[in-house]
């Protein structure tokens, strides 16, 4: 995942030996790597890295908006003890891909309460 991204490439893997999903994805990345690099030299493209700032991402996400929202969605969803099977699948789901979401937009305590919610799904189970 995000290594492929690094300005530099750089991934560690940790092992006693190469397995054969290691190397598949060594070989994967090194195919990519190579025509990232033809692809790059034929339109004189110098890869640079990202500099954007944390501090605008996280001043959005600050704390009393993360509690208005929170009991805003407390109000609004259905009481998790009486949900059918399918209904508990579904929510587990729908949160999963807010989750997600949230976590590309750097909105972490959203992520970590959507996390925590899922676990609670999950243990319904």
């Amino acid at each position: 995942g995000r290594a492929a991204r690094h300005l530099n490439g750089k991934a560690i893997m940790y092992a006693d030996k190469i397995t054969a999903s290691m190397q598949k994805t060594i070989d994967e990345t090194k195919y990519r790597r190579e025509k990232q690099t033809k692809y790059n030299l034929e339109n004189n493209i110098t890869p640079t890295s990202l500099n954007k700032s944390l501090d605008n991402a996280l001043a959005k996400n600050s704390v009393s908006t993360y509690h208005f929202i929170k009991e805003e969605r407390r109000a609004a969803e259905p009481d998790m003890e009486y949900l059918t099977a399918d209904q508990r699948e579904k929510m587990i789901r729908t949160k999963r891909k807010a989750m997600e979401k949230a976590a590309k937009e750097l909105d972490f305590m959203l992520a970590a309460q959507l996390r925590d919610e899922i676990k609670v799904l999950q243990k319904q189970e």
